[in-house]
């Protein structure tokens, strides 16, 4: 290192003039470098909920029977195919911190349509999540209370719960990061005790319908709705230290982790070892179970639940103030709370669209293709990224071997996972579920005429990201200032 050079550089930043006019990051109000690793890793961990879905990976296939070997394999499949979107989303977490995840990065590498196609994707599905959370953790919540059959108690507790969440997602991001984590490992380490129990006959009345898919892609496609969030952390890289690290490490680690538990899962359903998990959740003291571990395992599951509502309201808040940033939708929701910086308007619309949702679904008794509905959707939305990701290392040339075939094999899973699901909906006659995934695929065209015709200037401000301010940089060494197109420009000094 020069240190000649960098004690005269500080020499004169010592005595430099600050600058007449200071250039500022779009997304400054939500509070730029305060998150940890580790609170990343809450974050995407809760809006995976990994212990609530372990519960249910192992209900699938203990139902599985003689194709349970299948079964596993499409689990490992599926988290295959998720880890090599997460390496496609890598290219853009190394480069680019945006509030919006996915949706801003989609601008980056296809057109503007395209863009509005993966935001309304990852709404809708983030939202499909977020009610079935708080639905199920109502409803658990209400069987801890003692009182599931009393008229309404669900939906009281859902909106206690989403009161609760809204609360805490607006009191800031870093003490509901933490909470999650806190959460998180110690339901997870307590799911994962009991899949080492011995082997022990499941009920027989806990079947599984896997309608409208067969059994295989039901378990895939539910494998990837488990997955679902483990980019949520890419939400937060402008409030993040260091995010084009910790972002992209979040981003790489949280998929192969959560998929190892999902497989465990299978495995301990398909041998029998999830016997005792599986009758002590979804059959209670009926089945047998012992009361205090039924106890135990309810308060895990609700708790993370609850941890997955939180999780969803943070990540969903902060798309909805990106696409609000750029006027795609009304400016009321890129009001930021002036203590806590957290988009409080933003939390309470998502938070508000989810309790309504609730009202609606019924925990066990959703209608067939509600998660099929949700699940197209996000892997609507992880398909486009992978394309996008070819073609924005393709336009600022900087490919490899090795980030084509990453590109490709998962532009090409995706886009075969979306066809199988089509073709099996389609022998089931689920034709809603068709007519969805006609309807997601024309949002974005939709979208895009509406803007062009109503408020077109907001379609040149699609993809805003984090970008360096004027306290970023060394007084004197450059100055920052603003183009005509709006964009931020680095000045050498001198100049």
């Amino acid at each position: 290192m020069n240190t000649s050079a960098l004690r005269a550089a500080l020499r004169h930043a010592a005595v430099a003039d600050p600058p007449e006019v200071p250039v500022y990051s779009p997304l400054r109000a939500l509070g730029r470098r305060q998150l940890t690793p580790f609170d990343l890793a809450g974050q995407s961990m809760s809006t995976m909920a990994p212990a609530t879905c372990m519960v249910f990976t192992a209900l699938w296939m203990s139902s599985a029977g003689s194709r349970g070997v299948a079964g596993l394999c499409a689990i490992i499949g599926a988290t295959l195919v998720m880890a090599l979107v997460a390496l496609c989303i890598r290219q853009f977490t190394v480069r680019l911190a945006a509030s919006g995840s996915l949706y801003s990065f989609v601008a980056h590498g296809l057109g503007k349509r395209a863009t509005l196609t993966a935001g309304a994707a990852l709404l809708v599905g983030y939202l499909g999540v977020s009610i079935s959370v708080l639905s199920y953790a109502g409803a658990d919540l209400a069987e801890l209370v003692g009182n599931p059959d009393v008229p309404g108690a669900g939906l009281l507790l859902c909106a206690g719960i989403g009161v609760a969440v809204a609360l805490i997602a607006i009191r800031g991001v870093l003490f509901a990061t933490r909470l999650i984590l806190v959460i998180e490992v110690g339901t997870v380490a307590l799911i994962l005790a009991m899949l080492l129990r011995a082997p022990e006959p499941v009920a027989a009345d806990l079947t599984v319908d896997p309608a409208p898919f067969g059994l295989l892609v039901f378990v895939a496609m539910q494998t990837v709705l488990n997955l679902a969030g483990f980019e949520s952390a890419a939400f937060f890289g402008p409030e993040a230290r260091r995010p084009l690290r910790t972002v992209t490490r979040t981003v790489l680690i949280t998929p192969l982790l959560a998929g190892t538990l999902y497989i465990i899962a299978g495995w301990a359903g398909m041998s029998g070892h999830a016997g005792t998990l599986v009758n002590a959740y979804f059959g209670g003291t009926a089945s047998g179970a012992n009361p205090a571990l039924v106890l135990l395992v309810n308060i895990g599951v609700c708790s993370s639940w609850i941890a997955s509502t939180l999780g969803f309201a943070q990540a969903g808040s902060r798309l909805l103030y990106s696409m609000s940033l750029e006027r795609v939708i009304p400016s009321l929701f890129q009001k930021v709370h002036p203590r806590w910086r957290t988009p409080y308007a933003a939390v309470g619309l998502f938070v508000g669209a989810s309790f309504l949702g609730t009202l609606w679904h019924t925990p066990g008794h959703a209608p067939g293709v509600y998660d099929a509905v949700v699940e197209i959707t996000l892997l609507l939305g992880y398909t486009l990224v992978a394309f996008a990701a070819l073609r924005f290392l393709h336009r600022i040339g900087e490919h490899t071997t090795a980030t084509r075939i990453t590109g490709a094999a998962a532009a090409v899973a995706g886009s075969g996972l979306l066809l199988f699901a089509a073709a099996d909906a389609t022998r089931s006659g689920a034709w809603l579920y068709l007519a969805w995934c006609a309807a997601l695929g024309v949002s974005g065209i939709v979208w895009f005429a509406v803007l062009r015709r109503y408020r077109p200037r907001s379609i040149d401000a699609i993809g805003v990201f984090d970008s360096v301010e004027t306290a970023d940089l060394l007084p004197g060494a450059a100055s920052l200032r603003i183009d005509a197109g709006g964009r931020t420009v680095l000045t050498p000094p001198g100049r």
